[in-house]
């Protein structure tokens, strides 16, 4: 049986600026040694049921995302719907507006810079590839064959809101995913590959 998993990993503008936003909210109820990016000194004004409303968006985009193989609607959400992520987590006065333009702009230069999504993406390439040699294998000696592409969603921090729950051929993975025990994350992945 010869190799033919194709595997794309990507890192999307919709579930990265969640974990943005999940992270600015758990900082205004942390200690600062449990900080995490980004950090605002500002207090923000979300909705009192922050965590469930985040939770149903992340898995609304997460189902659109695993639908979409070419990752065309991650912009179009971001972009075309950018007030979308403020309607469903923000307390909405004319401050929070401001406050959430603001939140917006900032992720979208530091995502669309070599700090951002270019950095996250080099940071996994080696473990990366070791996970896509070890599936790879995994499947040829399980006599699997992959009908089609399996894409991986990156984000940059864990999700906490959120179960990052396997669809058919996709997958949400935070950095720590990538680093953490690769037996464990194949078997994972083999689950999604129908």
């Amino acid at each position: 049986m010869k190799n033919s998993l194709l595997m794309r990993i990507d890192t999307p503008y919709t579930l990265n600026f969640l974990i943005y936003l999940q992270n600015i909210y758990l900082n205004q109820k942390q200690r600062e040694e449990q900080f995490k990016f980004p950090y605002l000194t500002e207090m923000i004004r979300f909705y009192d049921d922050f965590e469930m409303k985040f939770k149903e968006l992340w898995e609304d985009i997460s189902i659109k995302l695993s639908e979409d193989d070419g990752n065309s609607i991650d912009l179009k959400i971001f972009n075309d719907e950018k007030n979308l992520f403020y309607e469903k987590l923000f307390i909405p006065n004319s401050d929070s507006l401001k406050t959430y333009n603001e939140i917006f702009t900032g992720f979208k230069v530091w995502w669309s810079s070599y700090a951002g999504s270019f950095s996250v993406e080099r940071a996994i390439d080696n473990p990366s590839h070791n996970i896509y040699m070890e599936l790879t294998n995994s499947l040829k000696i399980n006599g699997r064959e992959p009908k089609r592409q399996l894409n991986i969603s990156l984000i940059y921090d864990k999700c906490l809101f959120s179960n990052t729950e396997l669809y058919s051929y996709f997958a949400v993975l935070s950095m720590i995913d990538i680093y953490s025990n690769h037996k464990e994350l194949v078997l994972k992945l083999q689950s999604c590959i129908s």
